[in-house]
């Protein structure tokens, strides 16, 4: 098969501008050369491309993700792969500052991110509140700045086996510029039509050789964005009343859209570097990066007439903000050598995550008027540390092809560290009989205070053999062993015939696990949320209580397990020769025991939830248990055609389709917890889990080139999807098309400007129902956005290459 009948296959896979054909001009010879001896995820040893693997492989370079004007990754790779899922969220405390991501509708913690290859930390912050992936940790992908990617591999497949936990619902691999030479510069600007949300992002690279021996890629970025604001107006009561018993003439000038409903502001500054030098026979080899983040976003206003307030600090009530700092750092050093007939690659690997919960325009309303005002409540990290050694070699095999073998040992360790806040961010003052703790966040106590860890050995082999011209198969087995529940053996198969020269069939099959994360195993903490009780929305202590907690043995909770998964997929992959290409993925997937954070338990519950609840000074109470069996069931299809229009250009044209369904076989609680599986696992947390993505996704993608002029015009679509309220209201959301637009013109051979839309015909999600508005102020799904509800979006970008 021809390299650009490849490349078209691999753009097929989604309707997406990937791979050569959507490379600037400056570039576009390069990649077309050297696309077909890249090396993909998802086959370890084989230099092939990517439309060559069993498995379904989607290619997104550098200058596509900015192909739209993204200015974060996440939502860049949303837009490239509709299989992605990174909703937007509001007042979902840490989660407005990293907004869980998914594959394939299952949990952010299902799909695996490497770096070049190698496993990245996950974020330390566990998500609390509503979001889609309550419950769950990922891996930060905005803190890895979009002028540091070469390229993204994301694999649509289950890999335990090849790359170990988490990789159920896929692998996203990042690979980092390595260019020795040149560089690039870029300034973007935007804005809402709204006039919210002005962005300004300043982003780079530079190559440099190191003495003819490798070389040495820096990329910066610093990204300032503000926030943007949808909350309706406030209707209520704000003031008391008067000693008359008539309104306070305030509430004629009280500002009434006192929420702060939409994207939070954030300041964001990333290093990164690749490195790369020839020592001896062999190559030494590390990358790695830092990023900062402070973001501010708004929890409930609190009134003045609100017992959490008072008028002696704040007359007119207050809004608190978390403004919470997020640290990421990560380095990976290696060296790739000969060792007799085997190729060998050693390394080592060191990410951490750090999220400090700060506060300001807070108030601890126990503490009276003296009360501070700024808060810092906290901190929580995620350590992680990788070592490996692989060899790989190739070996005569049957009817004179050659078996590629791969094998692996790894180690890895993670640390979780909860670090308490400040006094006054938890303490109970007991002035006026006003409630405790930071206004928005109520700050770690020392009880909560930790420093866990827990490591696992894992062995592996990999096999890759082209058996016949037609005939490709590969297997691969993976053991892992860890300190604190055992060991998990998993297996995968995968084979690809190509049928004539046009079609070829592919198949997998594979087991996979994932291992509880260390958040999981022991985040807790007791905060205060606002919780729909009887139609109203009242602030309680509510408790996260992690397995090894009194709360938590006391009911029986049981220590954690992994997870498991069966998964299957078969597709089919055509291309004809005159640029027409379709492909079809169909797949399976099996989760027993899914860990979830369950609903919350209140004493009438049981006499055992009371007294246990009464013990840990909560209202309510979470805990994470392997509570759910589901299935996933899906299949994309992908229709793809260029055109070239002689002297006015060429065009390429896709249209796809992705289903995705994700059903619930079965639920098992803790027996003590019998015949409360409605309370512990609610109905809110099962259309959370199956409902509240889009089953649906498709998109529409012209890519248009003339001399110096380029179009990308892009119409996606989200699926309807379904959100539910604790008093079993249920609101369906439509599905809705968004429509990109950009148009770039090359000024020089090096510098480009680029104006376009995002949303262009500025297109909201559905309003929530009346009474999920919260008297009209969340007029939209504040906690699961598919593709937000800001509107649209203009920008304007001009970068310059040397």
């Amino acid at each position: 098969m021809k390299p650009t009948k490849l490349v078209l296959a691999l753009s097929a896979v989604f309707a997406v501008p990937s791979v050569a054909l959507a490379q600037s001009d400056t570039n576009e010879t390069s990649v077309n050369q050297n696309i077909d001896r890249i090396q993909v995820v998802g086959s370890r040893l084989s230099v092939r491309t990517a439309t060559e693997t069993s498995s379904p492989v989607d290619i997104i370079s550098g200058d596509d993700l900015v192909a739209a004007g993204f200015t974060e990754t996440a939502r860049a790779l949303q837009y490239a792969v509709p299989s992605f899922n990174f909703p937007s969220s509001s007042i979902t405390d840490g989660s407005d500052a990293v907004r869980p991501a998914s594959l394939r509708g299952l949990s952010p913690d299902h799909t695996l991110v490497l770096i070049n290859g190698k496993r990245r930390h996950t974020s330390a912050l566990v998500h609390l509140n509503g979001t889609t992936g309550r419950g769950s940790s990922n891996a930060d992908l905005n803190a890895i700045p979009i002028s540091a990617i070469k390229r993204i591999e994301v694999l649509r497949d289950g890999a335990a086996a090849q790359y170990g936990s988490d990789a159920i619902a896929g692998v996203i691999n990042i690979v980092l510029k390595d260019n020795t030479e040149g560089g690039d510069a870029a300034i973007s600007l935007g804005q809402t039509y709204k006039g919210d949300g002005e962005q300004l992002k300043l982003q780079g690279s530079l190559g440099m050789s190191l003495f003819d021996q490798g070389g040495l890629t820096l990329s910066f970025e610093y990204h300032s964005k503000d926030r943007t604001n949808r909350a309706g107006l406030d209707p209520r009561q704000q003031y008391p009343l008067l000693d008359d018993g008539s309104l306070d003439p305030r509430e004629e000038t009280f500002d009434r859209q006192s929420h702060h409903v939409g994207d939070a502001e954030v300041s964001n500054s990333a290093l990164f570097f690749n490195t790369y030098y020839q020592v001896g026979e062999g190559e030494l080899y590390g990358f790695g990066g830092w990023s900062a983040r402070v973001s501010q976003s708004g929890a409930f206003y609190r009134r003045a007439l609100d017992p959490r307030n008072l008028e002696e600090v704040y007359p007119d009530g207050f809004l608190p903000l978390l403004s919470p700092e997020t640290n990421d750092a990560s380095v990976t050093f290696g060296y790739r050598f000969d060792l007799s007939d085997w190729s060998a690659d050693a390394s080592v690997g060191y990410g951490q995550s750090e999220f400090i919960y700060m506060l300001e325009n807070s108030l601890n309303a126990s503490l009276g008027p003296d009360s501070p005002t700024e808060f810092h409540a906290g901190t929580v990290v995620a350590d992680e540390f990788n070592a490996s050694f692989e060899v790989s070699r190739f070996i005569p095999f049957v009817n004179y092809s050659d078996l590629s073998v791969a094998l692996g040992a790894s180690f890895r360790e993670n640390v979780y560290k909860i670090i308490a806040g400040d006094e006054e961010s938890y303490i109970d003052g007991g002035y006026d009989n006003r409630p405790a703790g930071s206004q928005g966040f109520t700050g770690f106590r020392p009880d909560s205070e930790l420093r866990e860890s827990r490591s696992n050995r894992a062995l592996y082999v990999d096999f890759e053999n082209q058996l016949t011209d037609a005939f490709q198969w590969g297997a691969a087995l993976r053991f892992e062993n860890y300190s604190d529940f055992g060991s998990n053996t998993s297996w995968k198969l995968s084979g690809r015939y190509e049928i004539t020269d046009s079609l070829s069939a592919r198949a997998t099959a594979n087991t996979g696990f994932r291992a509880p994360s260390v958040q999981q195993l022991y985040f807790t903490n007791i905060s205060t949320l606002f919780v729909n009780r009887d139609g109203e929305l009242v602030p309680e202590q509510s408790g996260t209580f992690n397995n090894i907690s009194r709360v938590a043995q006391e009911l029986e909770i049981g220590n954690l397990r992994p997870e498991e998964s069966q998964s299957f997929s078969a597709g089919l992959v055509w291309s004809g020769d005159n640029g027409l290409s379709l492909t079809v993925d169909a797949y399976q997937i099996e989760i027993d025991d899914r860990i979830i954070l369950s609903s919350a338990l209140i004493p009438s519950d049981s006499e055992a939830v009371a007294e246990a609840l009464a013990a840990a000074g909560a209202d309510n109470a979470r805990f994470f248990v392997n509570a759910v069996d589901t299935t996933t069931r899906g299949v994309d299809v992908v229709l793809a055609q260029t055109f070239d229009l002689e002297t006015f250009g060429s065009l390429r044209a896709q249209a796809a389709y992705g289903y995705n369904e994700t059903n619930i076989d079965r639920v098992q609680l803790p027996t003590i917890l019998d015949g409360l599986e409605d309370r512990l696992f609610n109905n809110v947390e099962r259309t959370r889990m199956t409902r509240s993505v889009p089953r649906n996704t498709g998109s529409i993608s012209f890519n248009h080139r003339l001399n110096k002029w380029s179009t990308h015009l892009a119409f996606s679509y989200f699926g309807d999807y379904t959100l539910e309220n604790n008093q079993g209201v249920q609101t369906n959301f439509s599905g809705k098309w968004i429509t990109d637009l950009s148009v770039q013109y090359a000024i020089s051979d090096r510098l480009v400007a680029k104006v376009g839309a995002q949303n262009l015909f500025d297109v909201y999600p559905d309003k929530q129902r009346p009474e999920n508005q919260f008297n009209g102020i969340f007029l939209y799904p504040n906690t699961n956005a598919p593709f937000g509800f800001n509107g649209g979006y203009y920008f304007a970008r001009l970068s310059y290459a040397f």
